[in-house]
C-alpha cells in the first residue's frame, strides 16, 4: 500500500504567484507558515517556523490568485519532490506540497457592509468559489 497525503494550516507569505508550464497549463506557488511555539528545558519561551512550498495546478491557480499574503489557510495534498541544476551548477532537490483541496479559515477579508472588488469568482469542478463561507463549503471538507 502507498500513501502520500498531507493536511497542513497556517498563514500565507505573501500573494500566491502564477507562472505557466510549457503545456500551457497555470501553476500558482506560494509559501505557506506555520510556527509552533514552546518552552524549552529553561523554560524560556521559543519559536520555531516551518515553511511548505505550495502548488495549486489548473483550476485550483486561480483560486489560489485569490488569497492575500497573511490569509489563514487549510490545505490538503501530496508530497512531491523535484530536482533542479539553477545557474550555479549545483543540483538542488526542492521538496512541495501540490494542492488538491484548500479552504480560506476565518472570516472573509470582505465584510457584509464592504465590497467585494468587480471581478469574476474561480471555477473548480464547475462550482463558483467565492471568498467568505462559500469557499470553505467542499463536498471534500473532512467531517469529524
Amino acid at each position: 500500500m502507498y500513501l502520500n497525503r498531507v493536511e497542513i494550516a497556517g498563514y500565507l507569505a505573501k500573494k500566491p504567484e502564477v507562472r505557466y508550464l510549457p503545456s500551457g497549463t497555470p501553476v500558482a506557488n506560494a509559501r505557506l507558515g506555520q510556527t509552533q511555539r514552546y518552552q524549552d528545558g529553561n523554560q524560556q519561551a521559543q519559536e520555531h517556523t516551518n515553511w511548505h512550498n505550495l502548488s495549486f495546478y489548473g483550476d485550483l491557480s486561480k483560486v489560489a490568485l485569490t488569497y492575500e499574503k497573511g490569509d489563514n489557510l487549510y490545505v490538503e495534498g501530496s508530497i512531491e519532490q523535484r530536482q533542479f541544476t539553477p545557474k550555479d551548477g549545483v543540483q538542488r532537490t526542492v521538496t512541495d506540497i501540490v494542492v488538491k483541496h484548500c479552504h480560506l479559515i476565518g472570516s472573509p477579508r470582505y465584510g457584509a457592509s464592504a465590497t467585494k472588488p468587480a471581478e469574476e469568482a474561480p471555477v473548480v469542478n464547475g462550482h463558483a468559489v467565492e471568498h467568505g463561507a462559500e469557499a470553505t463549503q467542499d463536498d471534500a471538507w473532512p467531517v469529524r
